[in-house]
C-alpha cells in the first residue's frame, strides 16, 4: 500500500504506549494495531484529528505516501 502510517515513530518519540495512546484517542488497542500494521483501509478525519491532538503533531507526521 502506498500510504504508510507512522504512528509507531511518533509513539516512540513521546515514549507513549499503545494502550495509553488508544485510551487517549478513543480507540481500542486492536484498532491501533490495524493502523500501525497498515491493514486499515480508511481513517476518519475525526480519528486523525484525535491522533494529532494527542500526539501534538500534524497529519503528515503520521501518514506518508511512498511509491510502490
Amino acid at each position: 500500500m502506498p500510504i504508510v502510517v507512522r504512528i509507531d515513530v511518533e509513539l516512540a518519540r513521546r515514549k507513549m504506549s499503545v494502550g495509553e495512546f488508544a485510551e487517549r484517542v478513543g480507540l481500542t488497542p486492536a484498532n491501533v494495531a490495524v493502523l500501525k500494521n497498515g491493514r486499515a483501509k480508511a481513517v476518519r478525519f475525526s480519528t486523525l484529528d484525535a491522533m494529532c491532538r494527542v500526539l501534538q503533531c500534524q497529519p503528515g507526521d503520521l501518514l506518508e505516501w511512498v511509491e510502490e
